[in-house]
This record gives C-alpha cells, structure tokens and sequence, in this order.
C-alpha cells in the first residue's frame, strides 16, 4: 500500500463558500475548475503547472480542512485504516473516513498525479504546502503513530517540542505536521489547519492576505496565525518555500 498523492480539501459553509473560494485562488495563484457532484459541491483549484492538490467544498459544516489520500487501492487502504482503529463513515465510490482521533479523511484513486506545482510569486513569493493536525494533548501521541502507520512514512520530531511531523517523498505537495495543543485547548478531537511557507516574508505576505480579506489573529515564534474571510484559521510561516524546513 503506498500514498501516492495527497489534496488538501478546504470544507467551507454555503454563505462563505464563493468568498473563502476567491481569496485561496488568489493565494494559490490558481483557477477554479468547472463545479462537480450531485448537487456542484465540489471543485478544483487548478494551477498553471504541475498537479492540483487544493479542492473546495460547499457544505453544512466548517470551514474546516479535510485531506484525501491518492492510493492505487481504497479498499486495501480502507482495511489497513479500520485495522489501525479509523471508521467509515460513507462510502459513495471514494471513502469518508475518520480518524481514531475523529479528523475526517478520504480514499480516492490516484489518477497519476505526481508534479508538485511551483512556489506563487505573485508579490511576495509563497507556497501553501502543509497541512497542520491539532491534537488534543492527551492524543497527541495515537494520532501521530496513527498516521506514521497508515502512510509507512517516519515520524519525526522537531526541536520545537510540541511539533512532529511526517518524512514524505520531495515531490509530494502536502507536507503533514503534528501540533500538542495545550492543556487550555477544550477541543476533543483532532482538527487541522493549513500552512504557508513564506521564508523571510512573512510581513510582505500578511500584508498581501489583509489586503485580500484576510485578518491577523497572533503571532508565534516563527508563523503568524490569520483569518480567512470564511472564518478558518491558517499559518504563514518562516519555512524554506522549497524544503519546508524553518528558516532560523
């Protein structure tokens, strides 16, 4: 079994969904795809090169971030997941699955994707490349060992100790982080947000989402937490746009 690709899917309510849709184009420097599903829900964000990862999603719920894994077979996946203590929750020709930790996945068949797209370097150069799972303390450590089993990638730790992450092939476009959140978190299960490389311009690339829509809420040691106009938290962060590793 092996991951070959992985979408980040931005889940977003039926009254934000045509605002959150045009400021993550505007930050992916992407177009959008005609709309699919029964009811249009679904579309892409397609960029000049390389293979999409980022999709869009009208629902009831959110904004919140889903993520899909490409695999060349859902079902053989689908039990490796349920052995490893994930559940099904539908099953519509691809699988919506949950965590043991409840953050909601998808199976769905790779279709050859494998070119990860280039930095936008519309103003400030930038790269939306990782997807952030928040933990609750008390699962930090499940949800990670989770994951490390289900993708057969190395689990790392990082000198910011309440940090690990995933050891994924160069050309996969989506890096995947673990955060500890602190015992002051209420939450009872694990979330995610995205994050965007911006290396030493982080202020140049705030300065660029405010002007879109979007609003400062805190800055960290090395990121700067934001508000889209849907209401969904991301980070831009002091990452190296081509390894993803800090920069400092």
């Amino acid at each position: 079994m092996t991951i070959r690709w992985l979408t980040a899917f931005i889940d977003l309510p039926v009254d934000t969904f045509d605002r959150g849709t045009a400021f993550w184009r505007r930050v992916t420097g992407t177009d959008l795809s005609e709309a699919r599903g029964d009811e249009g829900q679904f579309a892409t964000l397609v960029f000049p090169d390389g293979d999409s990862y980022v999709r869009v999603q009208r629902t009831e719920v959110g904004p919140r971030i889903h993520l899909d894994l490409h695999v060349d077979s859902i079902a053989e996946t689908r039990r490796t997941a349920e052995a490893l203590g994930a559940v099904v929750d539908a099953d519509p020709g691809h699988v919506i699955m949950r965590s043991p930790n409840g953050f909601t996945f998808c199976l769905v068949s790779h279709h050859g994707e494998s070119v990860r797209p280039a930095a936008v370097h519309e103003g400030a150069e930038h790269r939306l490349d990782q997807i952030c799972l928040d933990v609750p303390a008390e699962l930090f450590e499940f949800e990670a060992r989770f994951w490390q089993a289900l993708t057969g990638w190395e689990l790392r730790t990082s000198k910011l100790g309440e940090f690990a992450s995933l050891a994924q092939p160069a050309s996969s476009p989506l890096r995947v982080l673990f955060q500890r959140l602190g015992e002051d978190d209420a939450g009872q299960t694990t979330r995610a947000h995205l994050d965007i490389a911006c290396g030493a311009k982080v202020g140049d690339v705030r300065e660029r989402h405010e002007a879109w829509g979007a609003v400062f809420v805190a800055e960290g040691p090395f990121w700067t937490t934001m508000r889209d106009p849907a209401g969904m938290l991301y980070c831009l962060t002091q990452r190296n746009l081509e390894t993803g590793q800090l920069n400092g």
